[in-house]
């Protein structure tokens, strides 16, 4: 690869990085949840945790579907 070609970036790169990035806030949020005292921000956060349990399921299931495929290649 020469210098001036451009890096190719796939749609599973991106992916794995949104699910990394998923299970990240999901650490985040969870940990604010723990340690603010005020109980409807700590619900805030404990709420914004699930929600990204959710995606980074749905981003998980992604990737097991595409490494199904490539399998089956």
């Amino acid at each position: 690869m020469q210098a001036h070609e451009p890096i190719h970036i796939s749609t599973r790169d991106r992916v794995l990085r949104a699910w990394q990035n998923t299970m990240e806030l999901i650490r985040d949020y969870q940990l604010y949840a723990r340690e603010i005292q005020d109980p409807t921000i700590s619900d805030l956060f404990s709420r914004m945790a699930e929600t990204e349990c959710r995606h980074g399921a749905d981003l998980h299931d992604v990737l097991k579907e595409m490494a199904i495929q490539k399998l089956e290649e």
